[in-house]
C-alpha cells in the first residue's frame, strides 16, 4: 500500500513538473522573427499603417541591479543622508522596524527626480510613504547619473518609530535583540 502511494506521489510530482515546464513555453513570445528590428509596420483592420516602435518603452523601465546601479544607489542615498543628517538613525536598527518601504525613484539624465512610486508600503503606517516621497523630491536633484542616464532605481527605506530612517544601500544593519 505504501509503495503504491509513493509511486502515485512520484507520478503526480512528475506530472506537475511537466506542466510547469509546458507553462513556461506559453510565456515566451510566439514571434521571434522581428527581435533584431527597431520597429515593425503593420496594417490595422481599418487599413491604416501602425508602427510598433520597440525603442520607445510603453512602461517605466526599472533598471537592473548592475554594479553601476548599485553604486549610484549608494551615491543617491548618501545625498539624501547629507540632506537629512538629523533624521538618520545612528547605529544598528532595532530588530523590528516600524516600516519597510520599497521606493522606486525615477530620475532624468541630470539627476532631477521626476517621480517617486512605491512597490511596497506598510498598511499599518500609511503616513510613512508620503513623507518619504516628499523627502526624496525635496532632495532633488540627486547627483548626476552620468552615463547611466535617466532611469528608475529601487531602494528600501527602513523607518523607525522615532521618524528616523536608514536606506538599505547604506544601512548599518539590525540588532538581533
Amino acid at each position: 500500500m505504501r509503495s503504491t502511494l509513493l509511486r502515485t506521489g512520484r507520478h503526480l510530482a512528475l506530472a506537475a513538473a511537466a506542466l510547469s515546464l509546458a507553462a513556461c513555453s506559453l510565456l515566451k513570445p510566439a514571434d521571434k522573427a522581428g527581435e533584431g528590428d527597431k520597429g515593425t509596420t503593420a496594417t490595422t483592420p481599418s487599413g491604416e499603417t501602425a508602427t510598433d516602435s520597440r525603442d520607445v518603452p510603453t512602461v517605466r523601465l526599472i533598471t537592473a541591479q548592475t554594479p553601476a546601479i548599485r553604486t549610484y544607489r549608494k551615491i543617491g542615498a548618501r545625498h539624501i543622508y547629507n540632506k537629512y543628517a538629523n533624521r538618520i538613525y545612528k547605529g544598528k536598527l532595532p530588530p523590528l522596524v516600524y516600516a519597510v518601504v520599497v521606493v522606486e525613484t525615477d530620475i532624468d539624465a541630470t539627476g532631477k527626480v521626476t517621480n517617486v512610486t512605491f512597490s511596497r508600503t506598510p498598511s499599518h503606517a500609511p503616513e510613512v510613504a508620503p513623507m518619504i516621497a516628499e523627502m526624496i523630491k525635496a532632495a532633488s536633484p540627486l547627483p548626476s547619473p552620468g552615463k547611466l542616464g535617466g532611469h528608475t532605481y529601487v531602494d528600501t527605506w527602513l523607518w523607525d518609530r522615532s521618524d528616523k530612517f536608514q536606506i538599505d544601500s547604506l544601512t548599518q544593519g539590525q540588532r538581533s535583540r
